[in-house]
């Protein structure tokens, strides 16, 4: 375990923030202990954004909700950032809830696993009934895929037969679980390694099974990750801006060109933004970034993410969507991006 916190991330990233001279500023807030913090170092460490026309004012803030919301949507919807990423069913809610919100480009397989003690008797989903599950919130897409499975493949629905705790944001389910108060946590991907890799704990199921079962449409289409998560912007700062979103995207792409390659970057990374710097740690997260980002999308991965919302909502029900379909112009696939 290391020292850092927000404020020291914070501080890391600050040395490169930089002038923005005359160039468009994008807001971007993300969570302290969320994945997009590498990708997004990253630009900032390379000045891949000046490259791209625009100034990414980068912040990091806490993960837990304010008023049922994540806070990075918060924060969005209120008019204090113009870049967040959530997962496009989240997005979907807002956005049929009146929310100006629009996903402009996919960030990734941005899905959790299925942790427990060393010593639990849960193998698998079927083994889920008279448990007590750690999730962030129910309306979190861990929890909506595994609903799904469950009742797809098992004939059960664990929001019934076991009983789901809410824990409010990442921090308190990990300690959840280090405390025993629970018997498994849903947690988010990048904080798996550092919870097995260092503790008697051990992953039973990574949620990315799931989308991949209930998104498959039997064809042999390409085989690559169905995106969860996207980046969103306000449908006002696209209007008035749409430079810099393009400017985004391209230095977007060559973050994720450089993270892929470049492996003395993760070591760095490991070091001034992860809470555990153990190797074996790093290279977890590093390997499974790398498997689970989406560089570009096109009609055919929109069509893949719809297929998934689809399977979602016709297995687990709209109710455990917390949304009837996917809203008109919830994606924009049609912005050129910035070469």
């Amino acid at each position: 375990m290391t020292d850092i916190d927000i404020d020291s991330q914070q501080t890391a990233i600050d040395e490169y923030h930089g002038d923005p001279g005359d160039r468009p500023v994008l807001r971007a807030r993300f969570e302290h202990n969320g994945s997009p913090r590498y990708m997004l170092y990253t630009i900032k460490r390379f000045g891949y954004d000046h490259d791209h026309g625009f100034h990414l004012d980068l912040q990091l803030v806490s993960d837990e909700l304010e008023s049922g919301l994540e806070t990075v949507e918060a924060k969005l919807q209120e008019g204090d950032a113009d870049l967040i990423d959530i997962d496009y069913i989240s997005t979907a809610r807002e956005r049929a809830d009146g929310a100006p919100i629009v996903a402009f480009h996919p960030y990734g397989q941005t899905v959790g696993g299925l942790v427990v003690p060393d010593d639990s008797p849960i193998e698998g989903l079927a083994d889920l009934s008279d448990h007590r599950i750690g999730v962030v919130r129910r309306l979190d897409k861990n929890w909506i895929l595994v609903r799904a499975a469950c009742r797809e493949f098992h004939g059960f629905d664990p929001d019934e037969t076991a009983t789901p705790v809410e824990a409010g944001s990442k921090v308190e389910l990990t300690r959840l679980l280090r405390d025993g108060e629970v018997d498994a946590v849903l947690q988010f991907w990048q904080i798996i390694p550092e919870i097995v890799e260092t503790g008697p704990y051990r992953e039973v199921l990574p949620m990315s099974r799931l989308v991949d079962r209930l998104a498959d449409d039997g064809s042999d289409a390409e085989d690559r990750p169905v995106p969860v998560s996207t980046f969103l912007t306000s449908e006002g700062y696209l209007s008035d801006h749409p430079d810099a979103v393009r400017g985004f995207q391209g230095a977007y792409r060559d973050a994720v060109e450089r993270l892929q390659r470049d492996d003395d970057l993760w070591d760095e990374i490991g070091d001034r933004l992860m809470y555990e710097d153990d190797p074996a740690v790093i290279r977890a997260v590093r390997d499974r970034w790398r498997a689970m980002v989406v560089p570009d999308w096109d009609a055919s991965t929109v069509a893949g993410m719809e297929r998934l919302f689809d399977r979602l909502k016709a297995v687990a029900g709209a109710d455990a969507l917390g949304v009837d379909e996917l809203p008109d112009g919830l994606f924009r696939t049609d912005l050129e991006v910035e070469a």
